[in-house]
């Protein structure tokens, strides 16, 4: 089976209704180019509030039996698509989660995936925001493949990306938030994001996958988002990549029986020595 997959890469319009409205625009000009899933950037909705900690920003946070989601629904279903939302979820007052939702092409939500690995930087406040996740790491099997979600911060765990593919994923896809900070950008800035490219592909090879990581774009000060947003194939090949400033649309074919012949040659999971790693489950090894 092939499968287009498509990512809306874009900036934050400055209004929960015009982000709404620019996705869906996206959304629908995505499928009728022939996409078949379609994933959001991180927070979509909002700009990325985690700038700074404030509480006035959980009036940003949504349940999920918002009107919002039955919104999404009604469009996987009208254009019989996969869709992967990312959104501030309310659980309960003073209970909030980065969480994206994945809904199947005949409009049902599948499920959800609630971020598991919180960051916390300067001007990337987000412990101050998210609970850690409870829902361990899914994966759903869709109309169009089956597909595992992480979030941003998650992106740098390689046990996260493994277990998604021991389940069965044939595609990771990684709604994000990632940018420069001004007084980094020159000295460290190829350097940061070469390594947020390289261990996502690298992701993709040693699990022998498609993934996907769609980022947004546009300064929200101090944060400038670098945005091209990719998607790779199972040997770490770059299939498309968006721009480093535009909103735009970013999408690739992947070819699943292509990757199902590709884990019969390349048999990584045959090979696991699963005996030999009890200490993966250790904080820290003491050093000889």
């Amino acid at each position: 089976m092939k499968v287009k997959l498509a990512l809306i890469q874009n900036k934050d319009h400055n209004s929960q209704s015009k982000n709404l409205d620019v996705t869906m625009a996206e959304i629908d000009l995505a499928a009728q180019k022939g996409a078949n899933v379609i994933c959001t950037q991180e927070l979509f909705l909002s700009d990325y509030f985690c700038r700074t900690q404030n509480a006035v920003h959980f009036d940003k946070a949504i349940k999920l039996n918002d009107p919002i989601i039955k919104q999404f629904q009604e469009k996987a279903a009208e254009h019989k698509i996969v869709l992967v939302a990312s959104l501030f979820e309310k659980a309960m007052t003073g209970v909030y989660y980065n969480t994206a939702i994945i809904i199947d092409a005949d409009g049902q939500i599948l499920g959800k995936y609630r971020k598991s690995h919180i960051p916390q930087d300067p001007f990337f406040e987000e412990k101050f925001y998210f609970t850690p996740g409870d829902s361990d790491y899914p994966v759903w099997k869709t109309r169009f493949g089956k597909i595992g979600l992480l979030i941003c911060w998650d992106q740098w765990f390689p046990e996260a990306a493994r277990i998604l593919a021991l389940k069965g994923a044939e595609i990771i896809l990684i709604p994000t938030a990632i940018g420069w900070l001004p007084e980094e950008k020159k000295k460290l800035g190829q350097q940061q994001y070469t390594a947020w490219l390289e261990v996502q592909r690298g992701h993709a090879v040693a699990n022998a996958c498609f993934l996907a990581a769609v980022n947004r774009v546009g300064i929200e000060e101090p944060i400038e988002f670098w945005g091209q947003s990719f998607i790779c194939n199972y040997a770490g090949e770059i299939c498309a990549q968006g721009s480093s400033d535009q909103c735009e649309v970013v999408s690739a074919e992947c070819n699943l029986a292509a990757l199902e012949e590709h884990r019969k040659a390349w048999p990584f999971f045959r090979d696991r020595r699963i005996d030999t790693y009890p200490d993966i489950l250790q904080r820290q090894i003491d050093e000889p």
